[in-house]
């Protein structure tokens, strides 16, 4: 994890505090940490998804803006949600890594459960070829969810 990023995405959060969005400009943001507006860009995408419980919205031209809106979901729908569109058939560690720290960020898990979740998913505690890996983690992510509803 980079150092960079992980101050950018605290500042987002910081912004995201009070109401719960935000509107950021990303040229400013990037002279404000003083690297590429890409950079903010792959902040955004990676730690501010739908699965983390974060919607982005956006609009280009002269005045354009980035919006970060953290969603105000019950637990219930959400992980409903998760489970019908994100664990249908099979997913690989990244996806599945994406999923439970999503769960972590909006609340609905603690640090221990997610640390629990991802090492009972790992690529080390399910030892089979890479497509079976994937379909049991699939399998065994969406038991565990469902039993937290």
């Amino acid at each position: 994890m980079s150092v960079l990023s992980d101050h950018i995405e605290c500042f987002i959060k910081e912004m995201l505090a009070e109401d719960g969005t935000t509107d950021l400009q990303r040229n400013e943001l990037a002279q404000k940490f003083n690297c590429a507006p890409s950079q903010i860009n792959y902040v955004l995408t990676t730690r501010f998804s739908p699965n983390r419980g974060y919607i982005i919205e956006s609009r280009r031209g002269g005045g354009g803006f980035i919006r970060v809106v953290r969603l105000d979901i019950e637990r219930c729908g959400y992980i409903t949600k998760l489970i019908e569109t994100q664990l249908t058939d099979s997913i690989n560690m990244r996806q599945a890594n994406e999923i439970v720290e999503g769960l972590f960020q909006t609340g609905f898990i603690d640090e221990n459960i997610k640390n629990i979740l991802l090492a009972a998913v790992s690529d080390k505690a399910i030892p089979l070829e890479a497509v079976q890996r994937d379909v049991l983690r699939a399998s065994i992510l969406k038991e565990i969810l469902v039993k937290i509803i």
